[in-house]
C-alpha cells in the first residue's frame, strides 16, 4: 500500500510503498477512504511525542471500510462503514468498562503509538470497543473530521464544560477544533466569541454562528473579550495549544469561569506557564479534554442526522497523499480555514 512515511523527527515526508497490515487479535484493518490532517499530526512530525518509533506513518482521524477482521472481533464484518476516535482504549480496564476509553492507561492512538491513517490501510485495535458504525447519511470526508476535532470539541463543551444556553463561550483558535466548537456552542444556544489571527478563519466562524470575533493581531485579546461579554465569558476553550493562547483563554473568563484545554501544549522550559494566579484568585475551573470515547458517539451522530450539527460545513478541501506530504511540515504556519481531508486512494 502507499503511505506517507517519516524516517525521523522533522524528516521530509515521503510517499512510498510499504507492506499492507494484518488484523491483530481483537482488531481490524480499515481501508482509509478519508483522513483528516490536523495540528496534532504536525506535533508528531516535529518530535513533540517522544514515544513515536521511526520510521513512522502519521494520521489519526479516519473513516473507511473494514477489509479484514481479526480473531475475537464480534461486532464488525468486512464491508462495514466505520470511523473511530483518535484515542482507542484497550477494552479491558476499569476506565474502558466504565465508558471512558479516552483516558485508558493502555490506550492506542493511530498515528502515534502505531502506524496511522496517512495510508491506504490502517490497523485499529480493540475494535469492539473503539469502532463506530457510520450511518449512510454521513459521508467519509465528514466522518474523518469527527474522530479528533469535532468529537473533541463536542465532548469539551457538552460533557466537560457543561456549556448552557445563554452562556458566553470564547473559542481561542479557529482551526478544525475551534470551528467545531463554534458550531457546537451555537447549536446549544450559547453566545460565541471566536479568536484567531486569520481573518478568513474568523469570517468562517461568523458563518458558523460566532456572535463576535476578535483578531489576534498582537492587541489585548482578553480585554476585547471582557468588553464584548460584559465582564468575561463563562467558558473558554484553548483550541490551539500554546502558552499565549492558553493565557488569553483563561484571562478572557469571568470569575468562577470554566477553562477547557484542548490544544496540545508542547513543553516550554519543562512545562508551559499557565496563569495560576488568575486560576486561584478567580476560582477558575481548569479542565482537560482528550477526545471522546466511541460509546459517546451516538448522541453526536443523532444531532448530525437531525441537521442540528453540520460538520460537513467545516470540510474546506480534499487533497491526495502527495500534497499532504508537502503540507505536513508547514502545517503550523499555514492560514488555511476549515478542515483539510486527505483521500489516500
Amino acid at each position: 500500500m502507499r503511505a506517507i512515511v517519516l524516517d525521523t523527527v522533522r524528516a521530509v515526508p515521503e510517499v512510498r510503498e510499504v507492506p499492507s497490515p494484518s488484523a491483530p487479535p481483537g482488531g481490524v484493518v480499515v481501508r482509509v477512504l478519508a483522513t483528516g490532517m490536523c495540528r496534532s499530526d504536525w506535533h508528531a512530525w516535529a518530535g513533540h511525542d517522544p514515544d513515536i518509533v521511526f520510521p513512522h506513518v502519521p494520521g489519526h482521524e479516519l473513516a473507511g471500510v473494514v477489509v479484514e477482521v481479526g480473531a475475537r472481533v464480534r461486532r464488525w464484518r468486512v464491508g462495514d462503514r466505520v470511523t473511530a476516535p483518535f484515542v482507542c482504549g484497550c477494552g479491558r480496564c476499569a476506565w474502558c468498562l466504565a465508558g471512558d476509553a479516552q483516558v485508558c492507561p493502555d490506550q492506542q492512538q493511530p498515528g502515534f503509538t502505531h502506524w496511522g491513517s496517512f495510508a491506504e490501510e490502517v490497523v485499529l485495535h480493540a475494535a469492539d470497543t473503539n469502532l463506530v458504525g457510520l450511518p449512510e447519511a454521513v459521508d467519509f470526508a465528514t466522518a474523518a473530521a469527527l474522530g479528533c476535532r469535532f468529537a473533541t470539541a463536542y465532548r469539551a463543551l457538552v460533557a466537560r464544560a457543561r456549556l448552557q444556553a445563554g452562556e458566553w463561550v470564547t473559542v481561542v483558535g479557529a482551526g478544525g477544533v475551534g470551528l467545531s466548537a463554534v458550531m457546537i456552542g451555537h447549536a446549544v444556544g450559547a453566545r460565541v466569541v471566536a479568536v484567531d489571527r486569520n481573518p478568513e478563519a474568523l469570517a468562517l466562524a461568523t458563518r458558523l454562528g460566532a456572535e463576535h470575533t476578535v483578531l489576534a493581531d498582537g492587541s489585548d485579546v482578553p480585554a476585547a473579550v471582557l468588553a464584548l461579554t460584559d465582564g468575561g465569558s463563562h467558558v473558554a476553550v484553548d483550541a490551539v495549544g500554546g502558552e499565549q493562547t492558553c493565557a488569553d483563554a483563561i484571562h478572557s473568563l469571568r470569575r468562577r469561569g470554566r477553562h477547557v484545554q484542548v490544544g496540545l501544549l508542547p513543553p516550554v522550559d519543562g512545562h508551559p506557564r499557565v496563569p495560576m494566579d488568575r486560576v486561584i484568585g478567580w476560582e477558575i475551573d481548569v479542565l482537560g479534554s482528550h477526545g471522546m470515547a466511541a460509546v459517546d458517539y451516538p448522541a453526536m451522530l443523532d444531532l448530525i442526522g437531525q441537521g442540528a450539527l453540520q460538520p460537513q460545513r467545516l470540510v474546506e478541501r480534499s487533497i491526495d497523499l502527495d500534497e499532504a506530504a508537502r503540507l505536513l511540515p508547514v502545517l503550523d504556519e499555514t492560514t488555511l480555514a476549515g478542515i483539510t481531508v486527505v483521500v489516500p486512494g
